[in-house]
């Protein structure tokens, strides 16, 4: 069996929040909709990555507030994003008044920076802080 890629689906509350987020703030660009002005499906793509959102609500059926509880579901999903300097991600969201935490190293040898998409799923940018030889060191 051969795979030549991967697209992950997620549920969003609201689509223009969430295409203000990967695509105006992270983008990524947007390949494909479902149509229309209010489009309920969108497929994005930025540097061979791609994301596709689809509403978790269609029309009138969305609840004026979020629902706390998917919020909490979306705790399990973490988007990590191979960067080539977590400070210069970390300066870009600052810059842009997006709530982000201080990079940070973890004792197996990643920077990282996190925050989270409207729709709290944790999103972390990630980078090692020195090359590792094939032996581990």
């Amino acid at each position: 069996m051969e795979l030549t890629g991967m697209t992950t689906l997620i549920m969003v509350y609201d689509m223009k929040e969430s295409m203000k987020f990967y695509r105006d703030l992270l983008g990524f660009y947007v390949a494909e909709t479902s149509g229309g002005d209010d489009y309920y499906w969108a497929k994005l793509t930025k540097d061979g990555m791609s994301l596709m959102l689809n509403t978790a609500y269609e029309g009138d059926n969305r609840p004026r507030t979020r629902d706390t509880q998917k919020i909490r579901v979306h705790n399990d999903t973490i988007f990590y994003f191979d960067c080539k300097d977590v400070h210069d991600c970390y300066r870009y969201l600052k810059n842009k008044s997006w709530p982000v935490a201080e990079p940070v190293t973890t004792h197996y040898g990643m920077e990282q920076v996190y925050t989270n998409d409207p729709d709290g799923y944790e999103i972390c940018f990630q980078h090692p802080v020195k090359a590792r030889s094939a032996f581990g060191y």
